[in-house]
């Protein structure tokens, strides 16, 4: 099983003097969920960026395994915040551009393509345009882009954020069907506490000026999901209610302090 890793990374941008992420370690292992919590402005997008390759540190490195990457490479695909799709192609034709690309024959990238759309439940809109889907079905898109690359590892940008409150639900149980169905490595960035403890094996809090590490918790929420327990049952349980509370008194504490310093 390999392992995405943040080793010591660093970020500082010179020419403002301005300290973005300082010493964050991070694993991200094949299989597993894994969700950074914390305030807008704490640098969870910049950190999502290196890890996809992205953005350069000052200080550090990001490894799979032993090897040391220095920017982007198939192993890793990312779900951006807003879902950055080509309006001027349908569906199916913005899922298999990436794999037209490579050069692919036509008969490969219609059988893969289906086979994607099948398995994020979008085979009956396979040739609708970009702007007759749903908020939802637009991110069911981007992340079926995503999985075609066959990557190990799948970092998705606030995917839900913009989402009402009923679709993001449905998002959040079709992250973790994917989860038990396609075995990889998550990483997720988020805002939203309820979405964090749900859709985490292990969530990492973080804080601004600079965005540290400061808590990893191991979570077992979603593998109760994987085992038959609702959502909704597991949403209303006094530990993830408890948990949810907990972690918003320490995000509103930080938040706070970054006010009053």
């Amino acid at each position: 099983m390999s392992i995405l890793k943040a080793e010591n990374i660093s970020l500082t941008y010179p020419e403002k003097e301005v300290a973005v992420l300082k010493n964050i370690n991070l694993d991200v292992p094949e299989s597993t969920l894994t969700v950074v919590l914390g305030e807008s402005g704490c640098g969870k997008t910049t950190l999502l960026n290196i890890l996809a390759g992205f953005q350069q540190v000052s200080a550090g490195q990001v490894k799979i395994d032993d090897e040391v990457l220095t920017g982007p490479d198939a192993r890793r695909a990312v779900v951006f915040q807003e879902h950055a799709l080509l309006p001027w192609l349908n569906v199916s034709d913005n899922v298999a551009f990436s794999l037209k690309l490579k050069g692919l024959k036509s008969t490969e990238i219609k059988s893969q393509v289906a086979s994607i759309l099948n398995t994020v439940g979008l085979s009956h809109v396979a040739n609708a345009n970009i702007w007759e889907l749903s908020g939802g079905m637009k991110q069911r898109v981007g992340i079926a882009r995503a999985l075609i690359s066959h990557a190990p590892f799948i970092l998705l940008d606030e995917p839900f954020a913009a989402l009402d409150a009923f679709t993001r639900e449905s998002m959040q149980e079709f992250v973790l069907n994917l989860w038990i169905k396609e075995k990889k490595g998550f990483f997720l960035i988020t805002h939203d506490i309820e979405e964090a403890l749900l859709l985490s094996n292990q969530l990492v809090l973080m804080t601004a000026r600079p965005g540290t590490v400061v808590e990893t918790l191991k979570l077992d929420f979603a593998e109760r999901y994987r085992k038959g327990e609702s959502i909704r049952a597991i949403k209303s349980d006094p530990q993830f209610i408890q948990l949810r509370e907990m972690l918003f008194e320490r995000l509103k504490a930080q938040k706070l302090h970054a006010v009053e310093s």
